[in-house]
């Protein structure tokens, strides 16, 4: 090819075509510095070649004004105005420092500036140009005709950069991303993650202080410096692993609530488990009751661990966009491990200028924990879930019923308490915003329906009749629940054969209730007149049987996952059989 080798993006050779030839080869990129053959009396000059992308400063050697004549000077290789020191001229010492400080220049600039006026006005600097990009991260690269393939534009650029202290910081920059972000970072999780990790990394280096405080206190309280640590490592061992397993094993039946609400679990995990630092903090001041504290602590810090891994697991899924559950772990553990390696350092600190003051300690270990749990409530704030559990479903669903449209993810979520069944319990920031978009007749609505609703009744507890549960059957025999209403209650019975995707569909039936009621003024006069023609359970039916499929479909174009409600039901099943004629 006539072009192979003035085309080659290599450091020494000329992107130019030579001058034997000028219609062989056309230039195909900016290049930013070339060097020219160099003539024995050249001398330095500027010049700038123009691209599609704006001008840009190119430092060229070579091409003198005297048109490359040596005149047979012997000054040299480079001639008499070559780079070299000449203590004759001080204008001549200028050149080497000025050559320098030009090119840097020019590399800097046109480093910074080429790509983003490329990517940023959307001009190319040629049609054979291709972006590679990895996150946040964008690669120019240039086809390379010699080898026949792409390469990385700039390399004379590049490798200026590295000398850089601001390349050297982009550089840390991307090999922490590539350690403690998943890969594709932005684009690869959901909006909300990073600003979760962020606090929750503060957040861990707290409770490593309250931790090595704590452990301070335990090793003082059991005489440490008198040949009592082997003791102590022993009775720490069995009140940490034996008493904890006991607490883990009670506290694990309890796992589906934790899928509800996994927040405020995971709130009242953090609670927990700074009540058991404080215990361990307290036990110097009560060295004969060391075993009844340790034994309470270790089975509050092994009850908080375990509902802290099983809350997990929900933000993971929830933070996976690209089903990347496996690698969001990793990055999370791995953040965790570096907010703990801080934390300890920090608490080794405090821990030496505190010594054996259990009043200083007490104050510290204060501050610490209020650092702790404000960052851990912001974290779970930002955290957008898009399960849909009761109260979220009942928002959703009373926002649809009002307006027509189903609200989305950022609203609901800012909106939900982190303890929907313990109104004094719900805990807010004082600055924090209350939503302008949700009407507050369904924020009412969604909170009168999660304290009025009882998922899995008992068929016994909700009829007294045959002729209620014949019509009762009658009325939902095609679906896989039957809903009424109890001394004020929502009683949904659920059969054998119920799904998640039934729960759902019963409580939009429940929203559509509360909605006949409080607008309408249609109340309830027994079961068996609520489920004839023109009853309010009939009516409610007919309703969600036609508009169910509406609002699925209206919540999924939101981001909101509709295939099933994620609750806690009570135990009671039912199987009805059907008298066939």
């Amino acid at each position: 090819m006539a072009c192979a080798s003035s085309c080659r993006p290599l450091f020494l050779s000329s992107p130019f075509p030579s001058s034997s030839s000028p219609s062989s080869c056309s230039l195909t990129t900016p290049f930013l510095f070339s060097l020219s053959p160099i003539n024995p009396s050249s001398k330095p000059i500027i010049t700038t070649l123009t691209a599609n992308s704006g001008s840009f400063p190119v430092l060229s050697v070579g091409g003198g004004c005297d048109g490359g004549n040596n005149n047979n000077n012997d000054d040299g290789p480079f001639g008499s105005d070559s780079w070299r020191w000449n203590d004759d001229s001080s204008s001549s010492h200028s050149y080497p420092f000025l050559l320098f400080l030009s090119s840097l220049l020019a590399c800097s600039s046109h480093s910074q500036l080429s790509s983003a006026l490329a990517r940023t006005n959307g001009e190319t600097e040629e049609d054979d140009v291709v972006w590679e990009v990895r996150g946040s991260k964008w690669t120019k690269l240039i086809p390379d005709f010699s080898d026949d393939a792409f390469v990385v534009s700039n390399g004379i650029s590049n490798l200026t950069k590295l000398l850089s202290l601001s390349t050297l910081w982009g550089q840390c920059r991307d090999l922490v991303m590539r350690l403690l972000l998943p890969e594709g970072f932005p684009d690869s999780v959901t909006s909300d993650y990073l600003d979760y990790s962020l606090w929750r990394g503060v957040q861990g280096v707290a409770s490593q202080v309250s931790g090595v405080l704590a452990t301070q206190a335990l090793l003082y309280a059991v005489g440490l410096g008198k040949g009592a640590i082997p003791t102590a490592a022993a009775i720490n061992w069995v009140l940490k692993d034996g008493i904890g397993y006991l607490s883990k094993i009670m506290l694990s039946k309890y796992g589906r609530h934790f899928d509800v609400n996994p927040k405020g679990w995971r709130l009242f995990a953090d609670l927990l488990e700074n009540a058991a630092f404080g215990l361990e903090i307290l036990t110097p001041s009560f060295p004969h009751l060391f075993v009844l504290i340790g034994a309470i602590a270790g089975a509050g810090r092994s009850a908080a661990t375990l509902i802290q891994a099983a809350t997990r697991s929900c933000f993971y899924a929830g933070f996976a966009a690209q089903r990347n559950f496996a690698e969001v772990i990793a990055k999370g553990e791995a953040q965790g491990m570096i907010s703990k390696s801080i934390g300890i350092g920090l608490g080794i600190a405090l821990a030496n200028c505190i010594g054996s003051s259990t009043s200083f300690a007490l104050a510290s270990f204060g501050v610490v924990t209020w650092i702790h749990m404000y960052c851990n409530l912001k974290s779970y704030q930002s955290i957008q879930l898009r399960t849909l559990n009761p109260y979220r479903a009942s928002l959703v669903f009373s926002e649809y019923l009002l307006s027509g449209q189903a609200p989305s993810i950022k609203e609901v979520n800012a909106e939900e308490p982190l303890f929907p069944a313990i109104p004094f319990l719900n805990l807010l920031s004082a600055n924090r915003e209350r939503s302008v978009v949700l009407s507050s007749e369904a924020k009412q609505a969604a909170s009168e329906i999660e304290l009025r609703l009882q998922l899995g009744s008992k068929l016994s507890d909700i009829v007294s009749n045959k002729e209620d549960v014949l019509a009762l059957f009658n009325l939902y025999k095609d679906e896989g629940y039957i809903l009424t209403e109890q001394e004020g209650k929502f009683c949904v019975v659920l059969k054998e054969s119920c799904s998640p995707q039934d729960m759902l569909k019963s409580l939009f039936q429940v929203n559509y209730l509360y909605w006949l009621e409080r607008n309408a003024g249609i109340e309830s006069r027994g079961a068996s007149n609520d489920c004839r023609q023109g009853g309010r359970l009939q009516i409610s039916l007919e309703y969600v049987q036609r508009e169910f499929n509406h609002v699925k479909i209206d919540s999924e174009s939101v981001g909101w996952v509709t295939d099933g409600l994620i609750a806690r039901p009570l135990p009671n099943r039912i199987r009805p059989v059907y008298a066939t004629v």
